[in-house]
């Protein structure tokens, strides 16, 4: 928006709120890293988690809030719930693309 391409705002922003909400209604829940597990296995955290942190500032109000970041058992009995988290993800991961956008068209790269 600060560059001046409100329609390629409004529809990257968008998408990444409707992923997010969506993954949010689905039951979706945050990856955190917990380092409790032995070996590699607690390393393979890390990249979810950052994933999760390309939401930025919905994922930082979800985390004062403690909203999506219990795992419970009911949560993994809807239906729903794995495609909470990857829409969780693809939020994420979408928002650090519209960052790269507009990265790229500041520095002259994209017209």
């Amino acid at each position: 928006m600060l560059q001046g391409y409100w329609g390629r705002a409004l529809l990257l922003g968008g998408a990444v709120w409707a992923a997010f909400l969506g993954g949010m209604g689905m039951g979706g829940y945050f990856f955190k890293f917990s380092g409790g597990e032995q070996g590699f296995s607690s390393w393979l955290q890390i990249l979810p988690v950052i994933g999760n942190l390309g939401t930025g500032l919905l994922y930082i109000v979800c985390w004062l809030l403690g909203i999506g970041f219990s795992y419970e058992p009911q949560h993994a009995a809807r239906a729903t719930f794995e495609y909470g988290w990857t829409f969780l993800l693809v939020a994420g991961l979408l928002n650090y693309l519209a960052m790269l956008d507009a990265f790229d068209i500041a520095a002259g790269r994209k017209a």
